[in-house]
């Protein structure tokens, strides 16, 4: 290939812009919006409590998930860059296990409060709900990015074309 060339390789993957914080809020409202439509219902039945306040258990969880969402993204992503790794499978893996681990001690000290039950119970039903999240963590972010990718890396107008 000439040096003179403009044009990168087409091995290249295309270079998307970092996530703004507007971004970052969409990304984590829709990460918890679609896991607590999806588990919720499920884990008032399995636990015997009234929606109602499993519901409101759902919501605070899912207010420490979006805030702790940003900010371990946040953390992931500034280490990405200092380090330079490659966003496959066994970064991804790392990535729900991280935000998964931080996310256990943030939470099961509320839900056992919530809840009035002992800390134990309180850590082995969030394990419950980890192997739940775990995959869809993974699967949630794999789909999120590749279609951020897709739409930034599409062209985009020039002004003439407007």
């Amino acid at each position: 290939m000439p040096l003179h060339t403009l044009t990168p390789p087409k091995t290249a993957k295309p270079v998307v812009a970092p996530k703004s914080v507007k971004e970052r809020a969409l990304h984590a409202l829709l990460f918890e919006l679609i896991g607590v439509l999806m588990f919720a219902p499920g884990l008032a039945w399995v636990l015997g409590q009234s929606i109602g306040k499993m519901g409101a258990m759902t919501v605070m969880i899912s207010t420490v998930a979006m805030l702790w969402n940003m900010v371990f993204n946040a953390g992931f992503d500034r280490l990405r860059a200092r380090l330079g790794f490659v966003l496959n499978f066994k970064a991804r893996a790392l990535h729900a296990i991280g935000f998964e681990v931080g996310l256990i001690f943030l939470v099961v000290p509320m839900v056992a409060w919530w809840l009035s039950v002992t800390l134990l119970e309180a850590f082995l039903l969030d394990i419950g709900l980890v192997l739940l999240y775990l995959p869809y963590t993974m699967l949630f972010n794999l789909a999120y990015d590749g279609v951020r990718e897709r739409l930034l890396a599409r062209p985009q107008p020039c002004a003439a074309d407007r």
